[in-house]
């Protein structure tokens, strides 16, 4: 049985709905506040929390070397098969220590927490964010998506301050580049009220 990792709950019963439901939004939709910050290919590309591959993939078919982490056996196994590609690395790895992803030793020139962070405590957070930016390669960028709202039943979620990841990482040598806040794409999301940060940095050169 694969052990817990916290903050995963509810994926690995809910990952025939959630194929349908984040396979059917394009990417390029998604990360459309950030379009102008991401690399040039070829580039290294660390997407954290992979979940059905989609974001990977795309990274894939734009010419990147993608490593794509996913704890949930369930999401991780059937996105290499949906996914299946030379140019995408998957690792059975988590935060806030990401032990099997460090023993690597790579540093990315962009890497990706697209609603990650929100199913960390605060001092989970606090152990995770030196571990992701080791990841960022000098001159590289991290964009991460904060999750706003109320969390859904069955699932481990916290309320963020942008601020509480802002004033540490800029203490990690990450400049902030964006920090914009807005409505969730997804109208049954707009309803409940849920909302999201977008927040960008750059790794000091």
């Amino acid at each position: 049985m694969q052990p817990h990792v916290s903050g995963t709950e509810g994926y690995a019963a809910e990952a025939d709905t959630l194929f349908v439901r984040y396979e059917s939004i394009p990417p390029e939709q998604v990360h459309a506040a950030v379009l102008h910050l991401l690399p040039k290919a070829p580039a290294r590309v660390l997407d954290i929390g992979a979940g059905t591959g989609r974001d990977a993939a795309w990274f894939a078919s734009l010419g990147h070397q993608v490593v794509a982490v996913e704890p949930t056996a369930a999401l991780r196994l059937r996105a290499m098969q949906i996914h299946a590609s030379a140019a995408i690395t998957w690792i059975d790895d988590s935060l806030p220590e990401l032990a099997a992803l460090a023993m690597r030793d790579e540093a990315f020139d962009l890497v990706m927490i697209t609603a990650v962070l929100m199913h960390l405590d605060d001092a989970q957070r606090q152990r995770a964010l030196p571990n992701i930016a080791a990841g960022v390669a000098p001159g590289g960028k991290l964009i991460m998506t904060l999750r706003h709202g109320p969390v859904p039943p069955g699932r481990r979620m916290f309320e963020i301050d942008p601020e509480t990841i802002i004033a540490p990482a800029r203490q990690l040598g990450l400049r902030l580049e964006l920090n914009r806040h807005g409505p969730s794409s997804r109208v049954d999301n707009q309803a409940a009220g849920v909302s999201w940060t977008t927040l960008a940095f750059a790794k000091q050169p």
